[in-house]
């Protein structure tokens, strides 16, 4: 076999893309749709690939929408160490504060 039927009969290796990737390349095409071509050559996808990922994103997006519930947002928990951490760096803010306040005042008493 010559080079040229060897590269024509080699196996496309598949690369694995971050599903960040995978959304962007799907808003790029978006974007410009003319380049649609351009882009999937320049990533080595197919437009089957493309199709695969607006039906992900799109099925994402409506069982996120589906999950949404109207009204006040839930109360994000925090670790307890990551609440005593914050805690402190409030009280030393304060603390700083309260002693900046003080100097200004003095200063301007002066």
């Amino acid at each position: 076999m010559s080079d040229s039927e060897n590269k024509h009969h080699q196996v496309r290796k598949r690369r694995m893309l971050s599903a960040e990737k995978k959304y962007q390349i799907l808003e790029e095409t978006k974007a410009h749709p003319d380049k649609k071509g351009e882009i999937l050559r320049r990533e080595g996808l197919y437009l089957s690939d493309l199709l695969r990922y607006e039906e992900a994103a799109k099925e994402g997006a409506i069982k996120e929408l589906r999950n949404s519930v109207p009204g006040r947002k839930k109360v994000k928990e925090v670790p307890i160490e990551e609440y005593e951490k914050i805690k402190a760096e409030l009280e030393r803010k304060e603390k700083a504060l309260a002693d900046l306040t003080v100097e200004h005042m003095i200063l301007k008493k002066k």
